[in-house]
């Protein structure tokens, strides 16, 4: 999302957070499908008409789909297109970072997730290591944000856990894009709150039960200034160098937190950062 928000933040009850769930469950069962058919020689259309598929096998509306116009089910962006790349004839390489972000929605309530897969490995001399470090420590820093998310008071605690995890991370400093920030999301895929993934000077909106957010950190090997392609959509690194995009929706209920978009809830990546999701409505 490029342009931040400002209005009311929208408070779910449990039985509608319970729909995104739905939702966040059929979006993963989709990426996880996406990304396993990713490869050299497959094109990024073919991988939306795979999601695009699912998404009627499943009984599911689009959310991306006609966004304001946008032609495609998921965006596919590759190497130096951080986010919004439009899924066309473009034919994938070996070596390729492919961020691959989609959404549904179930009964009016919507999901929102993302993820970068390398076509190769560094071992097999297929891709750039540093290219796998990238990818790695976004999303890390997905996590750690959503772990702050769990215990946090303000939405500023989730950048500030997020910069603070990407600074710590031993190697060439990576850049944290400024321009494209989280987001609320619910009865719309984009609302109130913006979720920054670095540190302000602001505390934030206060964390309420009911809250669901988009938590995407997008890392470059490089600086942080974008440009916007002449399709109006695909943002690009001025400076040509890889990037790297993370999602996931979570929501934060009376009894915790729950991962939407992650089959256990976020557990096998959330426990060991001191966080046990809380299944909604318990």
């Amino acid at each position: 999302m490029g342009v931040f928000s400002r209005g009311r933040v929208e408070l779910k009850s449990a039985a509608q957070l319970s729909s995104m769930d739905a939702a966040g469950t059929i979006l993963c069962e989709g990426l996880d499908a996406v990304i396993a058919a990713a490869a050299p020689g497959k094109t990024t259309g073919e991988l939306n008409k795979l999601f695009a598929d699912h998404l009627t096998e499943r009984g599911a509306e689009p959310n991306f789909y006609g966004y304001h116009g946008f032609p495609g089910h998921i965006c596919a962006s590759v190497n130096e297109e951080v986010v919004h790349g439009i899924p066309g004839e473009r034919v994938l390489q070996a070596g390729d970072v492919l961020k691959v972000d989609a959404g549904c929605i179930i009964e009016g309530w919507h999901s929102d997730s993302a993820r970068t897969v390398i076509l190769g490995s560094s071992e097999e001399g297929t891709a750039d290591s540093e290219d796998e470090r990238l990818s790695a420590i976004t999303r890390g820093a997905m996590w750690q944000g959503i772990a702050a998310f769990a215990q946090a008071k303000h939405i500023g605690e989730i950048g500030e856990a997020i910069e603070d995890y990407v600074r710590s991370q031993p190697g060439k400093r990576l850049g944290i894009l400024e321009d494209y920030v989280g987001h609320g999301i619910g009865s719309a895929m984009h609302m109130p709150p913006d979720v920054f993934n670095y540190s302000t000077d602001m505390k934030g909106t206060k964390i309420r039960p009911g809250m669901a957010l988009a938590i995407e950190p997008m890392l470059t090997r490089g600086g942080i200034e974008t440009d916007v392609l002449d399709d109006d959509w695909t943002v690009v690194t001025s400076d040509g160098s890889r990037a790297s995009q993370w999602e996931h929706s979570v929501a934060r209920h009376v009894g915790g937190v729950w991962v939407l978009s992650a089959p256990d809830g976020g557990a096998s990546e959330l426990e060991p950062l001191g966080v046990t999701p809380v299944p909604i409505g318990q």
